[in-house]
């Protein structure tokens, strides 16, 4: 088979989906090469191909308005990297010397309750006390072990959840359909738009090499979907400042998702940070955050007061749970979405495992973060062409229907995991594609990347629209390096 190819649906029925939601015209004339497929009985590198394309197609549609509103441009060629686009949803960067910090908290992870399994969320110290709390146990495995082999795994998710945790019940697919909150995602889009007009102008035009420069992006997101989104952003062009609370760290994605971004701290319970919070929101182009359904409000941030302070500010948000629903406010991680939405049970019955089996990548978390990036360059898009601002808003367990709906592999009990339930040329290409077992030494650019963890590699980029390729102007940075100030 030709290892290079044009979108052809089924391909591209999840980048359609993305398309219809924020405009564009869902990746005709994108172009596919490489070899390589994450194993998986749902489409995961499809994801991957297709939410980073989802972006390039808005990049592509933003260069049209270069240099002049209304200028005729040749069709621009867009290409994302199978093999590249795998190895962006596992780690973009390989130390050189030094080790990255183990993601999981030690009793992180899947237990057998007493009627199914179990995934608790312990990375955060306040889920992992929450946790420990309800159970009434020690922090060691096998007493955490003991005590939810007790417990109905229903009954303990919720009991966790409401002392401030985060767990997740493994439920089937069929099971998640049914549930008030999966019946309430059937209800939500992709990705939930709405806009308003503005009378604003700028002189402000994409650059045809940086097509960001000149957007500054306020960051206020956590692991791992927001940050995915504005490592995209800066990859343009845009002045990424990311935001973080005095006491907040994530050392184990940090300097994978910082590149090419300026990191700050504030605190938002001071008068004086808040005020420094607000000038920054006042003169950002683009704000993305991560805070649960109403957390912002509770900050005295909420969309009414964001809009105040800067009606013409491009916001896009994210949450785990959806938007509507009896849990859109719960709290929630990329791992937990598998374990609710059915993924992790369909992957242990084509596997015919013992235990879950989730997504060989935080895939929802990485097909999510493009996507955020793709609906705030067609937000940048619409508001220098039309006059109007895009609010976008996404969800994890959103993103996840949209997996479990296109090209899912069979995983009824007598089916085994190469039979698939997807067109032809689908199933053709998932049959002779490679297993991706990680990058090769010739999958990284060959300049060194000098961070303050030390030196290392990064991953060449996934995507290149025409001459355009994604490029970052500072390495990886820690959280607090950076002033809470705009370069320009």
């Amino acid at each position: 088979m030709d290892p290079s190819r044009q979108f052809e649906a089924p391909w591209s029925a999840m980048l359609a989906e993305a398309a219809e939601c924020v405009g564009g015209d869902g990746g005709a004339g994108v172009s596919v090469v490489g070899q390589g497929a994450l194993p998986s009985c749902f489409a995961t590198t499809d994801l991957a191909v297709e939410s980073i394309a989802a972006a390039g197609t808005a990049v592509a549609d933003l260069l049209e308005l270069s240099p002049a509103i209304g200028a005729e441009r040749p069709r621009r060629i867009i290409t994302v990297d199978r093999r590249l686009a795998c190895g962006w949803f596992l780690r973009s960067i390989r130390p050189i010397g030094w080790t990255m910090v183990e993601p999981w908290d030690a009793i992180a992870g899947d237990y057998p309750a007493r009627d199914g399994w179990i995934r608790l969320h312990t990375n955060a110290p306040r889920h992992r006390a929450a946790a420990l709390t309800v159970l009434g146990c020690e922090a060691v495995r096998s007493a955490v072990a003991r005590a939810v082999e007790g417990i109905d795994a229903g009954e303990l998710e919720q009991a966790i959840v409401q002392a401030g945790g985060c767990a997740a019940a493994m439920r089937s697919p069929d099971a998640w359909r049914t549930h008030p909150q999966g019946v309430a995602l059937r209800a939500e889009p992709l990705i939930a738009v709405e806009r308003h007009e503005t009378s604003a102008v700028t002189a402000w035009r994409p650059d045809p090499r940086r097509p960001l420069a000149g957007i500054r992006v306020l960051d206020l997101t956590r692991v791992l979907a927001g940050p995915v989104a504005t490592r995209m952003l800066a990859g343009l062009g845009a002045d990424v400042l990311r935001i973080d609370p005095p006491d907040w760290d994530e050392p184990s994605v940090v300097p994978d998702v910082t590149l090419g971004k300026r990191c700050a701290r504030l605190d938002l319970r001071r008068t004086a940070d808040r005020q420094r919070f607000e000038s920054l929101l006042a003169r950002a182009d683009v704000v993305v955050h991560g805070y649960r359904p109403a957390a912002l409000d509770g900050l005295g941030y909420g969309s009414a007061r964001r809009r105040a302070i800067n009606p013409d500010v491009i916001d896009v948000s994210l949450c785990a749970y959806g938007w509507s629903g009896p849990w859109a406010g719960r709290r929630g991680f990329d791992s937990l979405v598998q374990m609710s939405a059915g993924i992790a049970e369909a992957g242990m019955r084509w596997r015919r495992a013992a235990k879950p089996v989730p997504l060989p990548a935080q895939a929802l978390d990485h097909a999510t973060g493009y996507l955020m990036a793709a609906a705030a360059i067609r937000g940048i898009h619409q508001r220098l062409r039309d006059r109007r601002v895009l609010h976008a808003r996404l969800s994890l367990a959103r993103t996840a229907m949209m997996l479990a709906a296109h090209a899912v592999c069979g995983i009824d009990d007598d089916e085994g995991p190469d039979n698939e339930h997807r067109s032809d040329d689908a199933r053709a290409h998932a049959a002779t594609a490679p297993a991706f077992a990680g990058p090769a030494d010739d999958d990284f650019a060959p300049h060194v990347e000098v961070t303050p963890w030390g030196e290392a590699r990064r991953l060449r980029p996934p995507l290149s629209i025409d001459d355009v390729t994604l490029r970052w102007d500072r390495p990886a940075a820690t959280l607090g390096s950076s002033d809470a100030r705009w370069l320009a």
